[in-house]
């Protein structure tokens, strides 16, 4: 009799072991879902991502009362969401208003209240860099910072000129609708952050991770992400000054004397501090203290400006969820309903100002 409910129970495990896997696999919540960019003109930035390995994926539209209960926009919207290789995850959501609410974020400084951008892996960061550069001496509005060096794992050094150096060479190029941040990797590898498609132009991954940069004195603020979204808080509010960055940094953030930030980063529930378990989709949180009195440009990074105005998780149980969201400090929650591309969504902003969406498996 023992032997026969042993074997039972066995069975019953085996049975479920595939759910279990998946379950292990496949969080509530994962790394950042989509970019969501504005623009009256599909056209010319579907053919700039295609340079760096996006395809074209799912189209849709909303009408202006769809998109007023969705996204607070009262225009109407087509999209189009763009995809690399097989991720899940670091796509690009492109929305043509018919209305826009404002100009957006332009070339405005990545570290400026409001700001957000993304970064991508690459495997020549100086082509990269030749083209940013022969468009800004053809007169195109574009901010161009030359690739500079950090070393982001602090990983072990050898002698120069003899051994290998470990680090990474990064490139800010800012344009009207775009925001990136390119790096390229030397001397490691990281094999779950950024998978480069081979075929593209630029030879460039999906994005790996995003930055937004808030200004307010409340030290909880990211706390959100953690405690009501269930990402992982992988640093909290650590303090950045002019004098405590490397060149590289200062120049890169555009820092100056006297400037400082608090540094926050929120994760993939599964990822990891080493290159071997770091996962990409993270988002890097930049709180700016109040009495360096920045212009907040928050109100140009939200749904309906143009350029990056908008960032999206991919949640199970979007029901639960609503409910959490609803009952946090989040503010302008709206109601679950079905968006462009008839997944179930809805929107809300965070206690620190920036508009969200969570869409539906």
């Amino acid at each position: 009799m023992i032997r026969r409910i042993a074997i039972a129970v066995f069975s019953f495990a085996l049975c479920l072991t595939p759910f279990l896997t998946r379950a292990a696999q496949e969080p509530v919540i994962s790394g950042l879902h989509e970019i969501c960019i504005g623009t009256t003109d599909l056209l010319p930035q579907i053919s700039y991502w295609e340079q760096l390995g996006y395809r074209v994926g799912p189209i849709g539209e909303l009408t202006a009362a769809q998109a007023q209960a969705l996204y607070g926009v009262n225009s109407k919207v087509r999209a189009v969401r763009l995809l690399h290789q097989d991720s899940d995850h670091g796509l690009i959501r492109l929305w043509q208003w018919e209305k826009p609410v404002n100009e957006g974020l332009g070339l405005a400084r990545l570290i400026q209240p409001g700001s957000r951008w993304t970064s991508t892996l690459t495997r020549d960061v100086m082509s990269l860099y030749n083209h940013a550069e022969a468009a800004r001496r053809a007169g195109k509005p574009i901010h161009v910072v030359t690739p500079q060096w950090s070393e982001i794992y602090k990983l072990a050094q050898s002698e120069p000129f003899i051994g290998d150096i470990v680090g990474v060479r990064e490139l800010i190029v800012l344009q009207p609708l775009v925001r990136h941040m390119f790096f390229q990797r030397f001397g490691y590898d990281a094999p779950k952050y950024g998978k480069i498609n081979e075929a593209a132009k630029f030879r460039t991954s999906h994005t790996t991770h995003n930055g937004l940069v808030y200004a307010c004195d409340d030290v909880e603020t990211p706390k959100f992400y953690s405690d009501v979204l269930g990402l992982k808080l992988t640093q909290y509010e650590k303090l950045n000054t002019y004098e405590s960055l490397d060149e590289g940094s200062r120049n890169l953030y555009d820092i100056k004397p006297g400037e400082s930030y608090y540094g926050s980063t929120i994760d993939d529930p599964r990822a990891g501090a080493t290159p071997d378990t770091a996962v990409s989709g993270r988002v890097l949180l930049r709180r700016i203290p109040l009495a360096l009195k920045q212009e907040n440009l928050i109100e140009r990074s939200r749904p309906g400006s143009l350029g990056y105005s908008l960032y999206t998780y991919r949640v199970a149980d979007i029901a639960a969820y609503h409910a959490k969201v609803k009952a946090s400090k989040a503010t302008m929650v709206t109601d679950v309903m079905k968006n462009e591309f008839g997944e179930s969504s809805f929107g809300f902003r965070a206690p620190d100002g920036h508009s969200w969406a969570l869409v539906g498996r």
